[in-house]
């Protein structure tokens, strides 16, 4: 555990783990309040530019939900480099795929575009299934608010 001075008072500061089952979830209300966690917005000691942000864990990621024509319509771009390297993927072939990307690339989005958004960015741990390794850290079980 690590002591931060933070104006007179030394706060004891610890990261938390916590587990997110995402079946039947809306991507984005999910990917807002994942970020609020990993940023650290939800602790006292909060400061934009510290990491004080805690762990999260996803399971069940390949049955998360989308509100309107998002499954139909909603696509990834990337672009080699090169003359003609795009290359545009549906979502609903990215669910197919790599179901844990989609939560990823839609948290990754929400953080700040430097360094320390990297740093927040690897606290997050996504699977497609129920199973996930980290029974050790012992994880508290985390309801969305919406």
């Amino acid at each position: 555990m690590k002591t931060i001075i933070a104006g007179e008072a030394a706060v004891q500061e610890s990261k938390r783990w916590y587990l997110i089952d995402a079946k039947e979830k809306v991507l984005g209300r999910m990917a807002t309040q994942i970020a609020h966690i990993l940023k650290g917005k939800h602790k006292a000691i909060y400061s934009p530019h510290q990491d004080v942000g805690d762990f999260v864990i996803v399971v069940n990621a390949e049955k998360i939900k989308f509100t309107g024509s998002k499954i139909s319509h909603k696509t990834y771009f990337r672009h080699s480099g090169y003359p003609g390297g795009e290359t545009i993927t549906p979502i609903s072939l990215m669910l197919q795929r790599h179901p844990e990307r989609v939560i990823e690339y839609a948290v990754k989005r929400m953080l700040p575009k430097n360094s320390l958004g990297r740093q927040m960015f690897k606290k997050l741990k996504v699977y497609a299934g129920p199973e996930h390794p980290h029974q050790a850290q012992q994880p508290q079980t985390l309801e969305l608010k919406y």
